[in-house]
């Protein structure tokens, strides 16, 4: 007998706002849309828990392909989100409490019976600068401190390092600084708003200049191409938000050893759809919360990601047996 459509929530941020040509979790709707899956879209405030139950109230959706009309929404309704085969975490950083609260009801949700994308604990264990300290022996120098005087040291000691907050994301608030610039005092005092807040400092990896690559992982196995984001003439970062180009490029061996260290620790973890930045030959972040990166790929090198990553929610749920 035939198995049913995939019943697939997506929480996410308003998709009105999205740039539908390159926006990764539109490619994973356009995915869900050519299986015919039946889709509940909600933002954060769709969600919530009852006596234990997480329930949201949706709204149905389809999309297309269209940069101008890219969206369609149905009807609305209440859902247990227990019930749904598959809800796919997509909410953009900052990872404050409210994105906590979120996985708390997502939590639920799992134990009731849905497979989460990915699973609620990963993302509450896994920030994304921070998580690189499970792998020392992979990354550049890498301090994380609240300490004023242990980043002005850290500088010191190094001479040129990229300093940056936890809970960013698309290169934001990242700052590369030398040893003697006169504005480092003021940096550290914003990042860690005057010793309050814990923030991230790394020694500068010069490789930057040949692009920021961004590794794809489904179920802990790399995507064949990495897409090194190249800093723009007028910026340090390597972000396409921040006028990165992004070029795609067959992995390094080095790349590919990172990736064998690290993607099983993700799968372990219930990470089906991971994101690692690599600069050089040093993992720099680990990114579980809404990776980037599909379209790029898939344009460049006449990929499908997101069928991939169908086909991996797929062979989870046969395997819990939710499918019939």
């Amino acid at each position: 007998m035939a198995s049913k459509p995939l019943r697939i929530g997506i929480v996410m941020d308003p998709i009105g706002s999205i740039t539908p040509y390159k926006d990764s979790s539109l490619a994973m709707l356009l995915e869900a849309e050519r299986r015919g899956a039946e889709i509940h879209y909600f933002e954060q405030k769709d969600v919530s828990l009852l006596t234990g139950r997480a329930l949201g109230r949706s709204t149905l959706l389809h999309v297309r392909d269209d940069d101008d009309s890219w969206f369609e929404f149905g009807s609305r309704q209440d859902v247990a989100l227990g019930e749904l085969d598959t809800i796919l975490m997509r909410k953009d950083p900052p990872f404050d409490m409210e994105y906590v609260y979120t996985t708390y009801v997502l939590d639920r949700a799992e134990r009731e019976g849905a497979l989460i994308v990915n699973a609620p604990q990963a993302l509450r264990d896994m920030n994304e600068k921070a998580y690189t300290a499970r792998f020392p022996e992979l990354t550049p120098a890498t301090l994380v401190t609240r300490s004023m005087d242990e980043m002005k040291a850290f500088l010191a000691e190094h001479g040129h390092v990229v300093a940056k907050p936890l809970d960013g994301m698309g290169g934001r608030s990242v700052f590369v600084i030398r040893h003697g610039d006169k504005n480092a005092n003021v940096v550290f005092e914003t990042l860690t708003d005057f010793g309050s807040r814990f923030a991230m400092a790394q020694v500068f990896v010069p490789e930057i200049s040949a692009g920021d690559k961004r590794i794809l992982l489904i179920e802990g196995e790399p995507v064949p191409y990495a897409l090194a984001r190249i800093p723009s003439d007028e910026d340090n970062r390597g972000n396409m938000v921040a006028g990165a180009a992004a070029v795609g490029r067959a992995m390094s061996g080095r790349d590919v050893e990172i990736c064998e260290r690290v993607g099983p620790v993700l799968r372990d973890a219930g990470v089906l759809f991971a994101g690692i930045d690599v600069i050089g030959d040093y993992l720099t972040e680990v990114n579980v919360t809404s990776p980037t990166g599909i379209r790029e790929l898939d344009k460049q090198f006449d990929l499908n990601i997101a069928g991939l990553m169908f086909d991996a929610i797929e062979a989870g749920l046969g395997k819990q047996g939710v499918r019939r």
